[in-house]
């Protein structure tokens, strides 16, 4: 089929410049109520259960969700299901794990709760960086995605495409904050599940709404491996690696994890994960539609011709079974989509730098709203410069696959540490310290001597470590080496304190945190 896509598109022009407006007059009004670090970074913890749990899948949803898992399974069909189903199945141990302690014992970082009964400094320079390590992985995704879209969008280059997302997204989240950011996300996510369940019905209305013959459509035209495993993951042991990071990553992401911050208090933090899993499980079965009719309706070499990567597959089913309008409709709703995912990105990310480093570790705790504020911001510019140049840096691969590295840098960076310091009454400074530096610098090993780098990238004939995800080695060593170094190393000021810590979580005394 010809494809418009590489055209300038009036409707998605028109719907990119709506939501850049509406972001914008959203950041004016926000911008007037952000007077401080706290409404900046916790929205003054005034957000409802329903609009955090649309908030919290408007932050999850991704482009990685979006774009990329229907290009995976258009390209690789059943294989490529792995990445919904992973998404999905982290909610629970969120639910029941995470979401009360973090709440009940936090301010604005995942960090607060980890160094709550420990030394401050030692846990919050190793929390910064495995944060910061997500937060850069994350960011790879989105502005791919982006870079992408706006580049088939407006005709433009790759490289400017990327700065004028970058630009964009700074402006909100500089001035607006996390109100800004909430409302943005609550937008994108009720845009995005109306989106995705009308490019689903278009395409399903070409099998009788039946999905079984789209299913079938697709075995007679590529084969019946489309919808068995195997295709893209044939080795047993790299697929259980991406599935456990994928699980247990997503109780690791920093910008998800701050999302608590912004509720008043523990039984709505809960609530808001019940309406987000609710909102995030009906996309992901959304998802296999997309791809599987992508793949039959738009065909694979169609897709690789537009994107290597697979990523536009969403888009091209838009414009096959709805025309240039739909296709435009679609195309801003996968801009807002990613606009929504950087900001709160470059959120967590100025957290870590401020809240954790500047503020804990450089001031000692002292610093006032308006230098907090200032550091804040000139945080998320930073960020915003560093998420531009990676963003060109890794042009064409698929951001499914770059968001399932982040979770597992997450997974092995945050999780560990996150649970042992909740659950565990001999988790000790140093133990937290060892944990979180051993699991990000093995993941970020890994991954440079994986073959997404070593073959993808550099273009070396074979890679050093054989997997494609590492959370299958780097998630059990960060574990052990909490284990050992605790054992090793006990800390009786961190057991005493490990009472008022479970007070705390159960009786959510968090203002004077």
């Amino acid at each position: 089929m010809t494809s418009g896509l590489g055209e300038p598109n009036l409707v998605a022009i028109t719907g990119f410049f709506l939501f850049i407006a509406l972001s914008l007059g959203i950041t004016y009004f926000a911008a007037r109520r952000t007077r401080s670090a706290e409404h900046f970074y916790a929205a003054g913890r005034s957000v409802t259960a329903l609009q955090n749990g649309l908030a919290l899948a408007g932050d999850y949803m991704s482009a990685a969700s979006f774009l990329g898992i229907a290009g995976l399974v258009a390209l690789s069909g059943f294989d490529g299901l792995i990445y919904s189903i992973g998404f999905l199945v982290g909610w629970p141990i969120v639910m029941f794990l995470i979401a009360e302690p973090l709440r009940n014992l936090g301010r604005y970082t995942f960090s607060d709760v980890v160094a709550f009964r420990l030394r401050q400094v030692p846990v919050r320079v190793a929390a910064a960086a495995g944060s910061l390590a997500v937060v850069a992985f994350y960011l790879i995704a989105q502005m791919v995605g982006a870079g992408k879209l706006i580049q088939l969008l407006f005709g433009l280059q790759y490289e400017v495409a990327v700065i004028v997302v970058g630009l964009v997204m700074l402006a909100y989240v500089l001035f607006g904050g996390m109100i800004a950011t909430t409302w943005v996300q609550i937008v994108k996510a009720v845009l995005l599940l109306f989106g995705a369940f009308l490019l689903a019905t278009l395409a399903l209305a070409r099998f009788g709404f039946n999905p079984l013959e789209l299913f079938q459509a697709a075995a007679d035209q590529y084969g019946a491996g489309v919808l068995g495993p195997g295709v893209r993951y044939s080795d047993p042991i790299d697929t259980f690696s991406l599935g456990l990071a994928l699980m247990l990553g997503t109780a690791g992401l920093p910008h998800i994890l701050m999302r608590f911050y912004t509720v008043p208090d523990a039984p709505t933090a809960r609530g808001s994960v019940s309406y987000a899993t609710v909102f995030i499980g009906l996309f992901y079965l959304l998802t296999f539609i997309l791809g599987f009719g992508a793949m039959v309706i738009v065909g694979q070499d169609a897709i690789r011709d537009i994107d290597a990567g697979g990523n536009m597959a969403a888009l091209l089913l838009a414009e096959a079974v709805g025309g240039p309008a739909f296709l435009g409709f679609i195309s801003a709703v996968a801009f807002a989509t990613i606009l929504a995912v950087v900001a709160g990105l470059t959120l967590a990310g100025a957290a870590a730098l401020s809240h954790d480093l500047w503020v804990h570790v450089i001031r000692n705790g002292v610093a006032s709203e308006k230098e907090q504020l200032r550091v804040a911001r000139v945080s998320s510019a930073l960020l915003g410069i560093v998420a531009i140049l990676l963003g060109i840096a890794f042009e064409g691969q698929n951001v499914a696959y770059m968001v399932g590295l982040a979770f597992a840098i997450a997974a092995s960076a945050n999780f560990p540490a996150l649970l042992l310091s909740v659950f565990w009454k001999n988790f000790t400074t140093r133990a937290a310290q060892a944990s979180m530096l051993t699991g990000t610098v093995t993941s970020l090993l890994l991954i440079y001597l994986s073959p997404a780098i070593q073959i993808d990238i550099l273009g070396n004939a074979e890679a050093i470590f054989p997997l494609r995800n590492p959370g299958i080695v780097s998630i059990p060593l960060a574990f052990l080496v909490a284990l050992v170094v605790a054992k090793l190393w006990p800390e009786a000021v961190a057991a005493e304190k490990f009472s008022e810590l479970e007070r705390r979580v159960h009786l959510g005394e968090t203002e004077s945190s």
